[in-house]
């Protein structure tokens, strides 16, 4: 399989100014880190951590939707990143993007057919009649009937708005989708459909995804591999299986630790994790994870750690893996 995504170096500060009005000091908060990955074609990345680790903010900059501040990301060997708005308009056909709130990605104006149909309009897809019969077919494949088309969003429940989202990334025919914690607004009974349904969609149409989440026991079910982040960076990345049964940074233990297990009592170790995490503005010097760290040592408290492959392309970035 080929490299469909290469994303170097992405990095996003969000400016804070802080003084007087004539005494100012501007402070960043560092919300991605040198981020670095590849995605081949057809393969599903589970981009996983913490509320406020900046797994959305990645998302977002990979699509321009927010501007990187530094770092390139390589689409089809394309450099997004240096396409001007006009450009990357025209790339967004081949990568869309799958909201987390099926409540406020929706234009309230709008009905379901209009929605779902907008993307073909905006890139000229296929004749009237063409359009419409694929927003017939796209209601179907996304498990909604073709009546609903006249439908507002108002009328919807929260997992049919967010099939709905679904469908109408689906619509200009896309090679890419990232999906930002797209069933984390849902309840846990229409979480389980709507994974189920992306996985079926990421088989039927070969599409690539990132699908970002905060929950590792729903990444589990969708991911070919699994990226975590921490305060804006990447401690590891691996195939789902290898990071579930052989979890290497510290930070991944813990979260593993977290996921309840149905049934019978488990015998594996709760990891609590002390303190609360630090501040983006002001990161501990050295390791990010430092100061939460049962293994650290003064090394980690110096020393940043890089993302190295430990074997079976299995990386981690902690000083005694």
């Amino acid at each position: 399989m080929s490299t469909i995504l290469d994303v170097k170096e992405l990095k996003k500060y969000f400016p804070m100014k802080k003084g007087t009005l004539f005494n100012r000091k501007t402070e960043y908060v560092k919300a991605v880190e040198n981020i670095s990955f590849e995605l081949e074609e057809g393969e599903t990345l589970g981009l996983v951590g913490e509320s406020g680790c900046g797994k959305s903010t990645t998302g977002r900059c990979i699509l321009k939707l927010i501007e990187p501040t530094g770092g390139k990301v390589f689409f089809n060997g394309k450099d997004l990143s240096s396409l001007s708005q006009r450009e990357m308009r025209k790339a967004r056909k081949d990568i869309q993007f799958i909201f987390q709130d099926p409540y406020a990605s929706l234009n309230p104006r709008m009905t379901v057919g209009e929605t779902i149909m907008e993307p073909m309009n905006n890139y000229n897809i296929g004749t009237k009649k063409e359009r419409e019969e694929k927003v017939s077919e796209l209601l179907d494949t996304v498990g909604l009937s073709q009546y609903h088309a006249g439908r507002y969003p108002h009328e919807f429940s929260g997992g049919q708005r967010q099939r709905v989202g679904i469908a109408r990334a689906l619509a200009s025919d896309p090679k890419l989708v990232v999906a930002d914690e797209p069933v984390s607004a849902l309840d846990v009974s229409i979480q389980a459909q709507t994974i189920n349904l992306l996985m079926d969609l990421q088989k039927k149409f070969n599409l690539t995804m990132i699908f970002i989440a905060h929950d590792l026991s729903v990444v589990k079910h969708i991911s070919d591999r699994v990226a975590v982040m921490y305060l804006g960076s990447l401690v590891e990345i691996a195939d789902y299986k290898d990071l579930y049964s052989n979890p290497t940074h510290p930070y991944t233990e813990a979260l593993l630790s977290a996921i309840p297990v149905a049934g019978k009592k488990s015998n594996k170790e709760r990891i609590i994790l002390q303190g609360d995490i630090p501040s983006p503005t002001n990161p501990p010097k050295g390791c990010k994870f430092n100061t939460r760290c049962r293994y650290a040592t003064e090394i980690c408290r110096k020393e940043s750690p890089e993302l190295k492959d430990i074997g079976n392309k299995h990386q981690v970035a902690c000083h005694h893996r």
